[in-house]
């Protein structure tokens, strides 16, 4: 079987999020992978086991990237390596699956069997369908296999759990709670892992991305001087939701793909399912935490949007040291689009990423942002940041070295849900008062079952509640 793949600067350019849809495109071309393996086959218990748990574009393609940091190499119609890890060295095969949908399951399935092959090892008594179906595909597991989370935020913390319990190693997409009680639910856990020796992977894929490693080094080396500023923005036509339709089952409408970010109860809404990366980035190159946000927000006038979401974030961030992070999220067609983190410090200003994470990360004479005023560029990747993540987790795996960033993950989430709840509130919300907080949406999550009423429901034209400045707590 062979596939023709993504050049490299497509696959900079190209999220997990997209990887279904183009696998698709690729199945109705009957265009679909090959694999080469460049070692001789390991013996079984060398092999790692996954189970996939939510079966979307994030988790479908995530199969693929441990696929590659497992040794195998997605090759084109003409022999050429267009796809391969640097990463474990030993093979890694899928043997479980579990989503809500069993369109989800089978999609995912067929695009991934048909990739990879008999390195894809789901029979249909191992595919699991419902609320509880992430216990059944983890309980498929041995210690040292993989379980990987990638269902929305809402269920983050009990799949974690349950993981940990279980005694296997966790790799889990953003986001990663959509409120407090949630995040320290994650904290708890990968505490749990570590006492166990669990490795955690945290889908902050930015963080494993050699030009930014080559940047955060260049600024903590004091090329920039002081940094003083921070500006990370996500712009773009938005992500408008119709009504509720009468006479569906609520909960599953909402949690029909694509629809869980535009309520806060499933995935924290849509500031923190888009920015969440730009934010880790602002908290990574400060080194820090912050001590306070402060934000505005709202809808512009005559939007018809039924979700629980505004159209315009903007956030600023207060460090310790005094100096700001400006996060800008605007979802409105027909205006100005940007998605780029821009640095600045006492010598000159640089560019830490670009649109869908792009690794453009240079420096500038100055503090002109400007392409004829770039004075440094980081290194070209050798692999992109989504690779690399997996690459570096499977690598700590096998040779047994520490690797948990659930700490991490989860307090860059905070962050994010203390400037959500700044904007939302229209108050000042301080790390200390995120920290200490016990807010959730939705306290049974646990116990949610395909005939529980919905977390949230909407009022009689089908509109879901929008957060009210001065009057909304989620802290």
């Amino acid at each position: 079987m062979r596939m023709t793949h993504m050049n490299q600067s497509q696959n900079h350019l190209t999220s997990r999020r997209g990887f279904i849809r183009t696998t698709g495109q690729l199945a109705a071309a009957s265009a679909l992978a090959g694999v080469s393996i460049p070692y001789v086959h390991a013996a079984e218990n060398n092999t790692i086991h996954l189970a996939l748990i939510g079966c979307g574009g994030r988790g479908t393609g995530a199969v693929a990237n441990a696929m590659s940091a497992g040794g195998l190499v997605l090759v084109d119609d003409s022999g050429t390596n267009r796809a391969k890890g640097t990463g474990s060295g030993g093979p890694v095969k899928l043997i479980a699956m579990a989503d809500l949908r069993a369109d989800r399951i089978e999609q995912s399935h067929k695009a991934l069997s048909q990739m990879l092959g008999d390195w894809v090892d789901v029979p249909p008594e191992r595919r699991f369908l419902g609320f509880d179906a992430y216990r059944h595909a983890i309980d498929c597991l041995r210690p040292g296999d993989v379980a990987m989370l990638t269902t929305h935020a809402a269920f983050r913390a009990p799949h974690l759990e349950y993981a940990v319990q279980k005694g296997v190693h966790v790799f889990m997409e953003k986001d990663f709670a959509a409120d407090p009680a949630g995040i320290k639910r994650i904290l708890r856990a990968g505490e749990a892992a570590e006492k166990k020796n669990l490795k955690i992977a945290a889908g902050l894929m930015c963080r494993h991305s050699a030009a930014r490693q080559a940047l955060i080094q260049q600024i903590r080396d004091g090329a920039m001087g002081d940094v003083q500023l921070v500006r990370a923005y996500r712009m773009d036509p938005g992500y408008l939701m119709g009504p509720f339709p009468k006479g569906q089952n609520e909960l599953l409408w909402q949690l029909t793909p694509g629809r869980p970010f535009q309520f806060m109860w499933s995935s924290g809404g849509i500031l923190i399912e888009l920015m969440i990366h730009q934010i880790d980035e602002c908290f990574w190159i400060k080194d820090s935490w912050p001590v306070s946000a402060h934000g505005v927000g709202g809808r512009f006038a005559g939007s018809t949007d039924c979700s629980q979401n505004l159209d315009s974030y903007s956030i600023e961030y207060t460090f310790a040291d005094g100096t700001k992070a400006l996060v800008t999220g605007r979802y409105i067609p027909n205006c100005h689009e940007d998605f780029a983190t821009f640095v600045h410090g006492t010598k000159c200003a640089a560019k830490f990423s670009g649109s869908i994470h792009a690794p453009t990360s240079w420096l500038y004479k100055d503090q002109r942002i400007e392409q004829d005023n770039i004075t440094w560029k980081a290194p070209k990747e050798a692999v992109n940041p989504w690779q690399a993540e997996w690459d570096d987790f499977l690598s700590d795996i096998r040779n047994d070295r520490p690797h948990n960033e659930a700490r991490r993950a989860a307090l860059s989430n905070l962050g994010a849900i203390m400037g959500r709840a700044a904007v939302h509130s229209g108050k000042i919300i301080t790390w200390e008062e995120a920290m200490a907080s016990n807010f959730q949406f939705c306290d049974h999550v646990d116990q949610l079952t395909a005939d529980s009423p919905a977390p949230v429901t909407a009022d009689a034209q089908g509109c879901y509640p929008a957060p009210i400045p001065g009057k909304t707590v989620e802290i």
